[in-house]
């Protein structure tokens, strides 16, 4: 199949990929990046019980009514509590318990007293003012709610996450498993960062943004590195992933010229779905099965890499992984700059969108990688568009974006 629309190529890989359906359960220090398999909620108040938020003395408050310094308030001090201690009796009215922080405030209190404000010399306190009851009082459940939702289903746990849900005891949580992605580059020309640059030659951006956007996204890939221009070599290094990994992933190789080698590797290794997609970077993916595994084939350009992948293989990757959240939204937004270029075909173009608008770059060539940094949207410009006006209403893909 050939120039297939987006909605189409998308709907066809869809067909072809397996959800991940296992759930792992795993120690709570071993989920941050993962994705719930359930909803979490409070099985309690946190804190548990009512205590002190500072080192002092607990009492009745009423016992302090119109005392003053000229005629100070007198306890007994029957004892001392610590935080993770407990006074299991009540404290008698006239009695006081010395309280550091963090300790539960027993029954016969509702109050408590700073250690600096106020006198203790063997078992007698002496206060010197009235207080209302309740002051410096945390109460039972200040910060949670017994059964708040804690966090739901599909949310990806970021250390917050994983603070919040070891506060209410859960030593493990229930996790979506991973989807198994393999990433690759295609090119002859391609270096790895730290090599020396040689004429001729460009770094290999791609393999870095694309795998780590897949970080971002919640999945751990598998970096094979730069295969060759030789299909031979590339179709023997694929093939090893057969069955091995859900998603394999390459970008370049994919257009008609000499060492566009892709076409040659997938004829060895499996079954083409498609080529070309009617859009604008990145018309030439190319998708095949290769056993249980899907192949994508992405531009070698890095806008148009970037810009399938987000339109192409995220949405794809939302049905592996049964994370919804991931996937781009569809809205409306006003332009704040002008587009100059007619659209013949489906474009999309980069874009920054905040409170309804969205502003344009200066530079929208497919192989521009620095305009991506901060762009949070693509513009989508339907065939047949002439130039867009500053103020013209347009559609927009508004990409997920890490909270």
């Amino acid at each position: 199949m050939q120039d297939l629309s987006l909605e189409k190529a998308v709907a066809l890989l869809k067909e072809h990929c397996h959800r991940v359906s296992a759930v792992e359960e795993v120690p709570l220090l071993q989920a941050l990046g993962r994705i719930l398999a359930e909803d979490y909620e409070a099985g309690f108040d946190n804190p548990p019980f009512d205590r002190s938020p500072l080192d002092g003395y607990t009492f009745a408050a009423e016992s302090t009514a119109g005392h003053s310094a000229d005629n100070p308030a007198v306890f007994k001090i029957i004892g001392e509590e610590c935080a993770g201690d407990f006074f299991d009796k009540a404290v008698p009215e006239g009695s006081a318990l010395r309280i550091m922080t963090g300790g539960a405030i027993p029954k016969g209190c509702n109050c408590v007293v700073r250690q600096e404000d106020v006198t203790a010399a063997g078992d007698k306190l002496t206060v010197p003012f009235s207080i209302a009851p309740y002051t410096n009082y945390c109460y039972a459940g200040e910060d949670i709610r017994k059964g708040t939702k804690l966090a739901k289903k599909g949310t990806k746990l970021t250390a917050a996450h994983i603070g919040v849900l070891a506060s209410m005891g859960f030593a493990t949580v229930k996790v979506l498993g991973n989807v198994r992605i393999a990433i690759a580059s295609t090119g002859d020309e391609l270096l790895q960062p730290g090599q020396p640059l040689a004429p001729g030659k460009i770094y290999n951006s791609n393999l870095y943004l694309l795998a780590s956007r897949l970080q971002e996204l919640g999945f751990t890939p598998e970096i094979v590195g730069i295969l060759p221009d030789d299909v031979e070599k590339a179709a023997k290094v694929i093939a090893g992933y057969k069955d091995r990994v859900d998603v394999f992933l390459t970008t370049g190789g994919v257009s008609v010229g000499k060492k566009d080698i892709m076409h040659g590797v997938v004829e060895m290794v499996g079954q083409r779905l498609f080529w070309r997609v009617s859009m604008k970077p990145g018309g030439p993916a190319l998708a095949y099965t290769m056993g249980e595994t899907l192949g994508l084939a992405l531009s070698g350009n890095p806008f148009a890499s970037y810009a399938t992948f987000e339109l192409i293989a995220v949405p794809v990757l939302s049905k592996i992984s049964g994370n919804e959240k991931i996937l781009p939204e569809r809205a409306q937004a006003v332009l704040t700059d002008e587009f100059p270029k007619a659209s013949k075909g489906r474009r999309f173009i980069r874009a920054y969108y905040e409170n309804g608008k969205v502003r344009l770059p200066e530079q929208h060539a497919s192989g521009s990688l620095f305009s991506v940094v901060g762009c949070n949207a693509f513009v989508d410009i339907p065939a047949g568009t002439g130039k867009l006006a500053k103020e013209t209403e347009v559609d927009i893909v508004r990409l997920y974006r890490v909270k």
